[in-house]
């Protein structure tokens, strides 16, 4: 019996389902009216493991939690006429280092937020080289010292 259980458990796997976790899915997607608004309301409520479904039409956004594939309530969304719709590009203000940076500040973007945008602070090396610009020891130093 020892061999073969070895020979099962070795050579004759069956495949696994892959687990989808819980996960909020955020979509920004313009709805002007009421049937805008139930359209896409039913159109993803009814994909296999959603759990809610929260629209709040003033910041043109859609919440979807559950366990679901991001990208295919995408995909759903946009197969109800609203092509434009997009991830939720933004996060709010008060979490971004510089919110009005080139690329960062976005006049569209709901009252609170701004576009997430990665920005990366000065590495040591260039800061060493602006600090050796202003240095006594640096013969060609800055003269206005």
């Amino acid at each position: 019996m020892g061999a073969l259980n070895y020979i099962i458990s070795n050579f004759c796997t069956v495949p696994s389902k892959k687990i989808k976790t819980m996960q909020t899915v955020e979509i920004k997607v313009k709805m002007d009216c009421d049937g805008c608004e139930r359209k896409v309301r039913n159109a993803v409520a009814t994909i296999k493991g959603v759990k809610s479904v929260e629209i709040n039409r003033k910041q043109s956004r859609v919440t979807v939690n559950g366990c679901v594939d991001p990208n295919k309530v995408l995909n759903r969304v946009k197969r109800t006429g609203k092509k434009k719709a997009e991830f939720w590009p933004y996060v709010p203000q008060h979490v971004v280092a510089y919110p009005h940076a080139s690329g960062v500040y976005d006049k569209r973007a709901p009252g609170g937020y701004v576009r997430n945008v990665q920005t990366f602070a000065a590495s040591a090396d260039t800061e060493e080289k602006f600090m050796s610009l202003f240095s006594e020891d640096n013969v060609n130093a800055c003269p206005i010292m």
